[in-house]
């Protein structure tokens, strides 16, 4: 391609021969000065001190603010998107703690459901998708059996199936979904805190405290963990959020006498509510479980009817295992009714069924986060629509 390129340039001189010599440095000059715009200012970045550079970087990053017709500003448009929290309600929240159990039991009725009439052996696979779920094995042939009586030989569809294990399971909560209920003539209302340490009773009584007080209650809660000075110091930080009154003793004070003392301020002061929050107890250990009772025995002789409520908090994520510790708080602190918490990320929610079935205690309130509005009276509709993975 040589000859090629001799031509070109005998071409171009004989060109360049007949253009006039000031024409031909002024295309030169436009040339050069379209060549030099076009390359970036390196050597400029590179003598720029590190500071100024790390600023320009941050400013690139930020986007550019646009005007919403004038009414809104970015940042408060920024605020809404990433705190979406806001914006979700009670069920929505609920439906996501409630996940990984809705999300299994959904998934496999469909593996079971699909193309098929409810004949012996999907009832079989049923009844163990639901015992897996920690609904328990008195619940799940309970459910199979009703869901047999209707459908037996039908084809039905996987939705049909959660439909009706949610409506059933709702039956069966609906009567245990009750609040705390106070006694306005009597002050104070003694509410006794009990459960395994780890289930949440401080926070517990915290979030309890903080909804009271914005009913105009006026409060005491007594720290009778005595045993752990991090249980105490998170108490009294949430008694101060509650406005409440708060009264503790040194470590390793006898928390029968602590609770002694709180109830004889409390009617001092014309209390509504004494919360007394217990050490955390192992419910196979009676030498442990005999200083609860020791508490309730104290108690009683300033006044016989305390504790009206004793509360046991259980943690969800423990599944069957919540039955027992029930069984044994139920026998030594006379249970009055239940709080379950931790129902976030939790793939035993069906647990609560079990608890139903075969104690038939009131659940008070059901806990899925660790914020202040995330512990809500207990609904059996809603708690059986996020079950069974349904819209409210």
């Amino acid at each position: 391609m040589a000859w090629l390129t001799r031509i070109k340039d005998s071409l171009l001189k004989k060109i360049k021969k007949k253009i006039p010599k000031k024409d031909l440095e002024s295309a030169e000059k436009t040339r050069l000065e379209k060549k030099t715009k076009s390359k970036k200012p390196k050597i400029e970045i590179e003598i720029l001190p590190k500071k100024i550079i790390k600023q320009k970087k941050e400013l690139s990053k930020k986007p550019k603010q646009k005007k919403v017709f004038g009414f809104f500003k970015k940042k408060e448009i920024s605020q809404i998107e990433k705190d979406p929290e806001k914006k979700r309600s009670w069920f929505q929240k609920l439906k996501t703690g409630l996940f990984k159990s809705s999300d299994k039991i959904t998934q496999d009725v469909k593996k079971i459901f699909v193309n098929k009439k409810l004949d012996v052996q999907t009832l079989n696979d049923l009844e163990e998708l639901l015992i897996m779920a920690d609904l328990g094995p008195a619940s799940a042939e309970k459910l199979t059996a009703e869901l047999a009586n209707e459908k037996f030989d039908k084809n039905i569809k996987p939705d049909e199936v959660r439909v009706f294990l949610a409506k059933k399971i709702e039956e069966t909560l609906v009567e245990i979904a009750r609040p705390v209920e106070l006694d306005n003539n009597q002050k104070p209302n003694v509410i006794l805190v009990v459960g395994v340490n780890g289930t949440g009773k401080t926070t517990t009584i915290g979030k309890l405290a903080h909804q009271y007080s914005g009913q105009g209650k006026k409060i005491i809660i007594a720290a009778c963990d005595t045993f752990r000075a991090a249980a105490v110091e998170q108490l009294e930080i949430w008694a101060q959020r509650a406005n409440a009154g708060f009264l503790k003793g040194n470590e390793g004070t006898d928390p029968a006498g602590l609770a002694f003392d709180a109830l004889q301020k409390a009617k001092a002061e014309n209390s509504d509510i004494l919360f007394i929050d217990t050490a955390g107890r192992v419910q196979n250990k009676t030498e442990l479980m005999e200083e609860l009772a020791k508490i309730i025995r104290v108690i009683r002789k300033i006044d016989p009817t305390s504790p009206h409520h004793c509360l046991l908090t259980l943690d969800a994520t423990t599944g069957q295992n919540a039955l027992s510790q029930v069984e044994i708080f139920k026998q030594v602190a006379e249970i009055s009714g239940l709080i379950i918490t931790k129902l976030d990320g939790s793939a035993k929610g069906g647990v609560l069924l079990s608890l139903a079935e075969k104690f038939n205690l009131p659940v008070h309130a059901i806990g899925v986060g660790e914020k202040i509005e995330d512990l809500q009276s207990f609904e059996a509709s809603e708690f059986a629509k996020s079950l069974m993975g349904l819209d409210k």
